[in-house]
């Protein structure tokens, strides 16, 4: 398993084509911008190696029998999927941020087992070709980035029947050797400091749209590939150090639109071509993966949004006054209650087909549509308890400036106890963490809202709850009678 230096090095080597603010990057790993996340990223590399970390953060291959790490590793009980939450919130506890290797974690055990019920059907190998690519991953430990998201264009219309045939990735040829595709994909999270990315449907697909029922994996600096940096909130302050608030590791995932201009992929990186019947099923099963993952990460990082506020609420001379105990303490009942969601679809995961294992996806998709609500509150109790600082703090060259900076230190103190600097540094991270893109991401990250809502309403069962109901009020006479 590399070490967070070894990964970082191993990018250097890459030729990945990055633009940002209209310019192509040369050296995008040290780039102001991109940096924190390359930081967030090599921190899940470290804890690896962490005696502390080292049972939530590695894993054993079922393929090698090998120590792994466990963001390459295929879940094969429900221990695993207890840890891999666990290591979320942890991790997350460590940057404040998020470190992008969740994506291609979710992309890989969604294919995984999908490809197997594929070539039960079909009689074709992809299970194989599958088993081998996640057999590299554990080798080389490479960061894959989960490429699931298409432009999408009307939204009204399938992908076949675009104006422009490119809003979502599809296949323009084939042969012999492989395919080629072509098209693009959004918020792309982690994806300029990844080392593969894989490819997926992101919508159910009808036969209509077989072409775009393809799932390959890609080196991320192939050539036709190029990768346009997003923007984030307050982004360029990440060229000063303390107005960026989390200077080491950012915020959220450094998401970015990855163009593809007919990119050959060679049959042993196909994993579906055509099987358009499955494409529903794998869509399903990585948004399940992934929704469980939110009471873990967010989870975490609202821990530490809760230890900012409790530190600003006593920098500002309010920490033990009753409303803000309060105020603090529905904010730890709010995380704690979106982190019972994970563990709960985690325990209640079963075995699939191939062997792997699967989360229970209602209790999945009910712990991602309580974050898209618990967050905004938890944020909205924090801007409660910091006050208006959190929006009008002057910049940090203000605080440098030899004729003004007197000023901006003077009256930045609250607690006499506590130098200026250090609450306008906690008050800099609750704005960074709590504010503009955090919050949206927790709001469209894994799906929005509405996708929640459609699966609950299909995994809910809801004629199973009627028969219940008529039971008990005996218009169901079959089932009234013990």
């Amino acid at each position: 398993m590399m070490t967070g230096k070894e990964y970082i090095d191993s990018l250097r080597e890459l030729k990945t084509i990055v633009y940002a603010f209209g310019e192509k990057l040369d050296n995008f790993v040290d780039h102001s911008l991109i940096r924190p996340h390359v930081n967030a990223a090599a921190t899940t590399y470290d804890m690896a190696h962490d005696p502390e970390f080292e049972d939530l953060v590695t894993a054993k291959s079922h393929l090698s029998g090998e120590k792994i790490s466990r963001f390459t590793h295929i879940h094969h009980s429900t221990e695993d999927l207890i840890k891999k939450v666990k290591m979320l919130r942890a991790i997350s506890q460590r940057t404040g941020s998020c470190y992008q290797r969740c994506v291609g974690f979710d992309g890989i055990n969604a294919l995984y087992s999908t490809t197997y019920e594929i070539d039960q059907k079909y009689g074709t190998n992809y299970h194989e070709r599958m088993a081998d690519f996640v057999k590299y991953l554990q080798k080389t430990d490479k960061m894959v980035a989960g490429s699931m998201t298409d432009p999408k264009g009307d939204r009204g219309l399938s992908p076949g029947n675009q104006a422009d045939p490119d809003m979502y990735i599809r296949v323009v040829k084939k042969n012999e050797k492989g395919i080629v595709i072509r098209g693009a994909k959004a918020h792309q999270t982690g994806i300029v400091n990844s080392h593969e990315m894989l490819i997926m449907p992101t919508i159910a697909l009808d036969v209509a749209d077989k072409d775009y029922a393809v799932a390959c994996a890609i080196p991320v600096d192939a050539p036709g590939v190029l990768h346009i940096f997003g923007r984030q909130t307050n982004d360029t302050r990440k060229y000063d150090e303390m107005d960026q608030g989390n200077a080491c590791f950012g915020v959220v995932g450094g998401e970015a639109l990855t163009v593809l201009e007919d990119i050959f992929v060679p049959w042993e990186r196909v994993f579906m071509c055509g099987e358009y019947d499955f494409a529903g099923m794998m869509v399903e099963r990585f948004a399940s993966y992934h929704r469980q993952n939110y009471g873990g990460c967010k989870g975490g990082v609202s821990d530490i949004v809760i230890g900012a506020t409790a530190a600003m609420a006593e920098m500002n001379g309010v920490a033990k006054a009753s409303h803000i105990k309060d105020k603090i303490i529905e904010m730890i009942h709010l995380t704690e209650t979106i982190y019972c969601g994970s563990v709960a679809c985690s325990s209640q995961g079963r075995p699939l087909p191939c062997g792997s294992y699967f989360v229970d996806p209602l209790l999945a998709n009910v712990t991602k549509l309580n974050v898209t609500r618990n967050i905004y509150e938890i944020c909205r109790l924090s801007h409660d308890i910091a006050g208006g600082l959190l929006a009008t703090t002057p910049s940090e060259q203000d605080l440098n400036h030899p004729e003004i900076g007197k000023y901006v230190e003077k009256y930045s103190k609250g607690v006499d106890s506590v130098p200026a600097i250090e609450r306008l540094r906690m008050v800099r991270l609750l704005e960074n963490m709590t504010g503009g893109t955090a919050l949206v991401e927790s709001m469209h990250g894994a799906g929005s809202p509405q996708a929640q809502r459609v699966m609950i309403l299909r995994q809910g069962n809801l004629p199973h709850k009627v028969k219940l109901a008529k039971r008990l009020a005996s218009l169901d006479k079959s089932g009234s009678e013990r």
